[in-house]
């Protein structure tokens, strides 16, 4: 989802054979590289519709995905049209050689589903700008400067969990939250179980379940949930296998927000019973 506070991932994507070109980040090794942005399964041009339901399964609107490769460099948009006239619009860029990397993230949220209209977008270099308008209207900008780790996930997080090796423990990403001027956190993500689905009518096929949970750390981590705004998990549906698959995502898109429901248009699943509250 969103991790977005949520996640919007270069979700539902097409997948073409390995690369073999080596992956160059200025400062970086590759041993110092994370193996959870190792490409294993290399992202391909694709085109595709998703549906959008509302926590009772309601369809609230539609996502559709466009994603174009050239090269080494992937550029994906994932934008949800909302039936109230909503829309939640994220545009990603990213290399893919040995590992995954960031080049920006750029994610715009604005109409009556959302608490406040937002643009976030966040760069290679380190740069983040913040728009959002207030009650009154009038349109705050922040910006700031954050170090990016090599494990940044803004965008591409759907992407990173497609090339998890079977069976690998819990992982963390590093992920800037939309939050005052930008604030680097944590993302604590581990298998929890398997849920079935069918893709096609008559066809079963069963998903690996993950949970994403964001650790905001510091004194944040520890009021929040007294206060009870603690960010939600997220959840993932990941058919798993030579050609492995997103089938589905339950979470909220931004912080504070309802949680929705993301699937391939045309599936059909069975309540989520690994999702807690």
């Amino acid at each position: 989802m969103n991790i977005r506070f949520a996640l919007h991932a270069s979700t539902f994507a097409g997948m073409v054979s390995a690369m073999l070109f080596p992956l160059a980040v200025p400062g970086i090794t590759l041993a110092q590289q994370p193996q959870s942005m190792v490409v294993r399964h290399p992202q391909g041009t694709s085109h595709a519709f998703l549906t959008l339901r509302s926590e009772s399964g309601a369809v609230i609107g539609y996502g559709e995905l466009l994603q174009l490769v050239h090269g080494e460099r992937v550029s994906s948009r994932l934008t949800f049209h909302f039936r109230d006239g909503s829309v939640d619009d994220d545009t990603t860029v990213f290399t893919q050689r040995s590992t995954f990397h960031l080049i920006s993230d750029h994610h715009v949220q604005h109409g009556p589903f959302f608490l406040k209209a937002s643009d976030v977008m966040v760069e290679e270099s380190g740069d983040v700008t913040i728009r959002t308008v207030e009650k009154d209207g009038k349109e705050k900008v922040e910006t700031s400067h954050i170090d990016l780790p090599p494990d940044a996930s803004n965008g591409i997080i759907g992407t990173i969990l497609l090339n998890v090796p079977p069976a690998s423990g819990p992982f963390k990403l590093g992920l800037v939250a939309p939050t005052g001027k930008g604030r680097l956190i944590q993302l604590s993500i581990e298998r929890v179980g398997e849920e079935p689905f069918s893709p096609v009518l008559g066809v079963r096929r069963k998903a690996t379940v993950f949970r994403i949970h964001p650790e905001l750390g510091g004194i944040a981590g520890v009021v929040a949930p007294v206060l009870g705004k603690a960010p939600k998990d997220v959840f993932v549906w990941v058919l798993e296998g030579k050609i492995p698959g997103l089938v589905r995502e339950i979470g909220p898109l931004e912080q504070g927000g309802p949680v929705v429901s993301v699937e391939p248009a045309g599936a059909s699943y069975p309540p989520a019973t690994l999702v807690k509250k």
